[in-house]
């Protein structure tokens, strides 16, 4: 398989330590590709060359039987290969509220969530993007 984009490997996209303890496969079709590349292009791309650091990618594409295990929503953008969740790599300098509002303010996506954390740090940023239709609808999760 080809890289999702130039900062996201096609491993690093799917890997997930639930589908690998479970022995379940997380390989995407090719609609889903398709999905996890417009977002890598319009959302992740555009947040790791702004900042110029890495930033660990915490869950991309999810099966639906690993999101299933994973207890995620029935209807997540996961399994599309519409969202991808993100978290700033400790010691870069880099903080998720910086990604979150650094999106909330420049990029256009359907959903934006501050996931648990506190009410000044989010524990991971999770963004969606669709081809079209995106809501830029902000959420908070569990804070």
């Amino acid at each position: 398989m080809t890289d999702i984009s130039p900062h996201i490997s096609f491993r690093e996209a799917t890997f997930s330590n639930t589908a690998i303890r479970h022995g379940v496969t997380n390989i995407p079709g090719p609609e889903e590709l398709k999905a996890m590349r417009l977002v890598a292009s319009m959302v992740f791309e555009p947040v790791r060359c702004h900042f110029g650091k890495p930033i660990r990618i915490n869950s991309f594409y999810r099966s639906p039987r690993v999101n299933k295990l994973v207890g995620g929503s029935k209807t997540s953008d996961h399994m599309k290969g519409a969202a991808i969740d993100m978290d700033a790599i400790e010691g870069t300098g880099l903080t998720n509220k910086e990604i979150f509002d650094w999106i909330r303010n420049n990029l256009e996506f359907d959903q934006l969530i501050w996931e648990y954390g506190n009410k000044k740090q989010p524990a991971w940023v999770h963004c969606s993007y669709k081809e079209q239709g995106n809501r830029n609808q902000i959420l908070y999760i569990g804070v």
